[in-house]
């Protein structure tokens, strides 16, 4: 059964029938940090979420100077969905939010963000085989009890294959927010499809990426979550 819900095209699915759907990714669920879920208001996005799931996100933080806040629901014990739109209580920035967000009618998924380590080597070995990740960047935000995250991470400014290259985070020294995320979710599969499957598959090996691809009439990820409201996908196109 297919919904369209504030924008998103959900399908709701049995557990048989959903498992019998899916190309086994165990490989590739491991190296996912996180889910972007965009949205052109915070508390719509919550909402969306919340109607879809039945879990509501908790408060994640502010990105200072960036012009946008989140919430979080974990999907793991080292995954999570960052629900993240405008932050009204900060000053506009000065050039676009990230993400496409000021453009946004609707919340959507967006991308997914990969587990990295040692990130300036990494991004050398990708480009010097043509996947020209962005630059290594900085980022921190505060969380409501007051710890200060940081972390460092590929540019996500930077569009690869209409974001199915992921970009990359590694949190360092700070907790993962997925451990103080509200739970109640599970990721059960992350996939994509492509008009050109073969090709989409060898730039995600290049980076050590087992993400299922199969052929589609354009770009999509596709995110496959168990909820205490059942089985549901989350698409990005």
């Amino acid at each position: 059964m297919k919904h369209i819900v504030a924008g998103v095209s959900i399908v709701l699915l049995t557990i048989s029938g959903a498992r019998a759907m899916q190309v086994p990714s165990d490989d590739v669920l491991a190296r996912v940090d996180h889910l972007v879920y965009t949205t052109p208001d915070l508390e719509l996005g919550i909402q969306a979420i919340e109607k879809l799931t039945g879990v509501r996100a908790s408060a994640g933080g502010q990105h200072p100077g960036l012009g946008t806040r989140n919430a979080l629901i974990a999907l793991g014990s080292s995954t999570y969905l960052e629900i993240i739109g405008p932050d009204p209580e900060q000053p506009a920035p000065h050039g676009a939010r990230r993400f496409g967000i000021d453009g946004l009618k609707a919340p959507r998924l967006l991308t997914w963000v990969a587990k990295g380590t040692d990130l300036a080597p990494f991004v050398d070995r990708a480009r010097a085989n043509g996947v020209r990740l962005g630059d290594v960047i900085s980022g921190s935000r505060k969380r409501p009890d007051g710890v200060v995250l940081s972390w460092r991470y590929t540019d996500p400014n930077v569009v690869l294959e209409d974001r199915l290259v992921p970009y990359f985070i590694d949190w360092g020294k700070s907790p993962h927010p997925a451990t103080t995320a509200a739970p109640g979710l599970s990721l059960s599969a992350l996939r994509a499809e492509h008009p050109g499957p073969e090709r989409m598959a060898r730039i995600l090996k290049q980076l050590g990426l087992d993400l299922p691809v199969r052929r589609g009439p354009r770009p999509s990820l596709i995110a496959t979550i168990d909820s205490p409201r059942g089985r549901i996908e989350l698409r990005s196109n």
